[in-house]
């Protein structure tokens, strides 16, 4: 599959859920720039405390942040758009509570409530958090006070105009054509591979099945 910045700006700009039904690369760039950030802030986690645990959970979920951004988009059918949004909100966050640092107890937890508030900015219509915690497997008390206390950490600064859209799109740009394209394009290659092998597998209960 060719990755090119090309392809990410016109996801970005022109994707339509109803005309397309492969996953917007802007998502698998954002699982990419969140993983490596993630990889980063653990190898240095022994040596350092978060003070802002406000996404922590007990248990790290059994999901890779590409599975999880792909369920949040087949499920809330989100544009690629407020993808890039999301990505401003995380970094203006991780700028603004510099104690914080991403890492697997709170990665899950930080995507869907920048989502949520996200396609709450960008979209005309929404689903309910109810919805938005179900897809992200919490519950909707814990999904509220998540974007409670994300607004107000935030100082509910959640406008993003054109320009500062623009240069976050650059910035994914520059990710794909620099260096991360070849992560981009194995994490893809990865997600075929295992698709096919489940579909593969399917088949063959089936066959079992029906032999025995």
């Amino acid at each position: 599959m060719a990755i090119s910045p090309r392809k990410l700006r016109n996801d970005v700009y022109a994707y339509t859920y109803q005309n397309d039904s492969n996953t917007p690369l802007v998502i698998s760039v954002l699982a990419s720039l969140i993983q490596r950030t993630l990889v980063r802030n653990e190898r240095i986690g022994r040596k350092y405390v978060s003070k802002v645990r406000v996404f922590d959970c007990h248990e790290t979920p059994d999901m890779t942040i590409q599975s999880y951004l792909e369920r949040i988009f087949k499920y809330t059918k989100a544009g690629p758009s407020v993808y890039v949004v999301a990505y401003v909100y995380i970094d203006r966050f991780c700028r603004s509570q510099p104690e914080f640092r991403i890492i697997g107890r709170n990665v899950h937890r930080l995507l869907i409530t920048t989502i949520m508030v996200a396609s709450k900015y960008v979209e005309d219509m929404n689903y309910r958090n109810s919805y938005f915690a179900r897809v992200g497997g919490i519950t909707t008390k814990e999904m509220n006070s998540l974007e409670l206390d994300f607004l107000f950490l935030m100082n509910f600064k959640m406008h993003v105009n054109l320009s500062v859209f623009e240069s976050y799109c650059c910035h994914l740009e520059r990710e794909v054509s620099i260096g991360g394209g070849y992560h981009i394009e194995k994490t893809l290659r990865c997600a075929v591979e295992l698709k096919s092998r489940q579909t593969e597998e399917r088949r063959f209960d089936r066959i079992t099945r029906i032999t025995l």
